[in-house]
């Protein structure tokens, strides 16, 4: 599905995706629909992106780790005409269990459904979280059964090409990612790591502290920035396409251990 369908759209879910970061062309074309078409725009992360706050009509913030929920709570609510074994697979989930665990709220959901009352074109766009997740076999299942079952255009932010099997699994439990995460986006510089002042705090860091990201048996320097646009404990991290730290490996959510480095 190109691009250019999502500015033709006129509601429009995203997934997965801190967009301002991962592709300012999509941004533009979602400020675009908006613009043009009055578009709905439901952005789901669990990170606030204060580029788009100003235009999104209802945000979803979701627990760290936890797209395979939601995305099983997408099926519930937008799909229709359902195949018996989806209908068996949905039938079978916790909804409830799973919306509490995501914090992702069974009444958002219905919110969002109300949204896309009369709308036509919906497209739903979907980040490289999905893709970098453990689960992603069941993740791009569960892609191919919304596709089939939801009406939405699907826009992938991602060149994978998805291997996905007609039998759903059950959502797996969610793992816990207290303390200070640290979420990867590609980009020209990697000196720094920008948190929030609940970050700040949690890592016990000040502004322009030199400090070690670690995770299990790797470390990580960077510069601390503050950054008051952000809130809660995950910071992000920005890394060049050719780096080969455990920060671009797997998942791009990491549960690191923050340190202050002594520069005297």
């Amino acid at each position: 599905m190109s691009l250019e369908t999502v500015s033709k759209s006129d509601y429009i879910v995203c997934l997965g995706a801190m967009i301002s970061k991962d592709s300012p062309k999509m941004n533009d074309l979602i400020i675009e629909a908006i613009a043009k078409n009055e578009a709905e725009f439901i952005y789901m992360h669990p990170i606030d992106d204060i580029d788009l706050k100003l235009y999104c009509t209802q945000f979803i913030k979701y627990e760290v780790g936890s797209e395979e929920g939601v995305l099983s709570l997408l099926l519930e609510y937008f799909t229709k005409e359902r195949s018996a074994d989806l209908e068996e697979y949905l039938s079978d989930l916790d909804i409830g269990y799973i919306s509490a665990e995501s914090s992702a709220g069974e009444e958002e959901f219905e919110e969002m459904v109300e949204r896309s009352s009369n709308k036509n074109t919906k497209t739903i766009i979907l980040g490289e979280d999905l893709f970098t997740h453990e689960r992603v076999a069941n993740i791009s299942s569960m892609i191919k059964a919304l596709k089939e079952f939801s009406g939405f255009n699907i826009v992938l932010l991602s060149d994978i090409i998805l291997q996905a099997s007609d039998k759903l699994e059950d959502v797996a439990e969610l793992k816990s990612y207290n303390g200070t995460v640290a979420y990867k986006y590609t980009s020209s510089e990697d000196e720094f790591i920008y948190g929030s002042e609940s970050f700040s705090r949690v890592a016990k860091i000040s502004n322009k502290d030199t400090v070690s990201l670690n995770y299990k048996d790797e470390t990580v320097q960077r510069t601390f920035k503050l950054d008051k646009n952000l809130q809660g404990t995950i910071a992000l991290c920005g890394v060049k396409s050719d780096d080969e730290s455990f920060l671009s490996q797997g998942y791009r959510y990491k549960q690191v251990k923050i340190e202050k480095v002594d520069t005297l």
